[in-house]
C-alpha cells in the first residue's frame, strides 16, 4: 500500500542549494520543489544555471551547500547502493542525446535494461521495440543502425526511448529541441506530452518558447548571478506559461518575447 505521507511531500526538492565551479558561482541559495505529475519548465539566459540545477536535482553533481530531497529523503544520507537504486526512478534526455556511437540503436536502448535489470533477452527485445514504437520509430528499420546514420531528431527520439526503457517516475529533458527544425521540435514536444500522460513527472530545460507554451504546467525562470546583486533571489519568475508571457518584470517579458532592448544597451550596441 502506498504511504499517504509520500503523496504529500514534493517528489523532488532542493533547499538553499549553492554551487560554484572554481571562483564562479552558478547557483546561489536556490530552493525549488517539483510536485508529482507536473511538467516544470526552466527557462533563462545561457549561463543562468538551468542545466546545473537539473544536474543537482538528479544528483549528477553535488551541491556545495544546501540539500536535495527525493520524496522527502535527503539524498546526502543515501548509501551508494540505495542511491543507484533511487536514481533509476529518474530518466534523463541529454542535450545531444548522448548515444554510444559504436553501438546500434537496439544496443543503446537496451543498455540500461542490461545493466540494471535481470531480464531474459526476449523480454529486453520486447521492451526495446515497444519504446521505439512509443517515440515513433519502426524497430525493423532502426534497430541495427548506428547513431551516425540517424538524423538529429531520430537521435533525440532514440535517447528518449533509452530513458523510457527503465520506466522512470521522473523525466528530465535538457534542451530537447535544440538543433531541430520546427516540425521535429514539435514532434519532441508531443512526445514530452505523451510521456507526461503516463503519470511521469517532467522537468524541461529549454530556450524554446514554443516548448514552453505547449508542454509547461509551470514555468520557472532563473537569472544569471553575474547580473544580480547579492541579496536578490535567483528565481525571478514562478508561475504558468500564460503568466510568464504577460509578466510585468521586463527581464521576464523581454526573454520570453525575444527582445534584446536592455541587453543591447548593456553591451554597448546601438539599437
Amino acid at each position: 500500500m502506498t504511504n499517504p505521507f509520500l503523496l504529500t511531500v514534493p517528489l523532488i526538492q532542493i533547499q538553499s542549494v549553492s554551487k560554484s565551479f572554481g571562483p564562479q558561482p552558478v547557483v546561489r541559495d536556490l530552493s525549488l520543489s517539483i510536485e508529482r505529475g507536473e511538467t516544470l519548465v526552466m527557462i533563462g539566459e545561457s549561463g543562468c544555471g538551468k542545466s546545473v540545477t537539473m544536474k543537482l536535482l538528479m544528483n549528477l553533481i553535488r551541491p556545495d551547500s544546501g540539500e536535495v530531497y527525493w520524496s522527502g529523503q535527503p539524498v546526502s544520507e543515501l548509501r551508494d547502493k540505495q542511491l543507484v537504486k533511487e536514481r533509476l526512478r529518474l530518466g534523463y534526455l541529454f542535450q545531444g542525446a548522448a548515444l554510444f556511437d559504436s553501438q546500434t540503436v537496439f544496443e543503446n536502448v537496451a543498455f540500461g535494461l542490461r545493466q540494471n535489470r535481470s531480464l531474459p533477452e526476449l523480454k529486453v527485445r520486447q521492451i526495446v521495440d515497444d519504446r521505439l514504437h512509443d517515440v515513433g520509430l519502426d524497430p525493423r528499420i532502426v534497430r541495427e543502425k548506428k547513431p551516425a546514420e540517424l538524423s538529429g531528431g531520430m537521435r533525440k527520439r532514440v535517447g528518449l526511448a533509452r530513458a523510457l526503457a527503465l520506466d522512470p517516475e521522473v523525466m528530465l529533458y535538457d534542451e530537447p529541441t535544440t538543433g531541430l527544425d520546427p516540425i521535429m521540435s514539435d514532434v519532441i514536444n508531443e512526445l514530452i506530452l505523451k510521456t507526461a500522460k503516463r503519470n511521469v513527472t517532467s522537468i524541461v530545460v529549454t530556450h524554446d518558447m514554443h516548448t514552453v507554451r505547449k508542454v509547461a504546467d509551470r514555468v520557472v525562470m532563473l537569472y544569471p548571478l553575474a547580473r544580480m546583486d547579492a541579496n536578490s533571489p535567483q528565481i525571478i519568475f514562478d508561475g504558468s506559461a500564460e503568466e510568464a508571457f504577460s509578466h510585468p518584470d521586463p527581464r521576464v517579458w523581454q526573454f520570453v518575447h525575444g527582445e534584446a532592448r536592455e541587453r543591447l544597451t548593456e553591451l554597448g550596441i546601438a539599437a
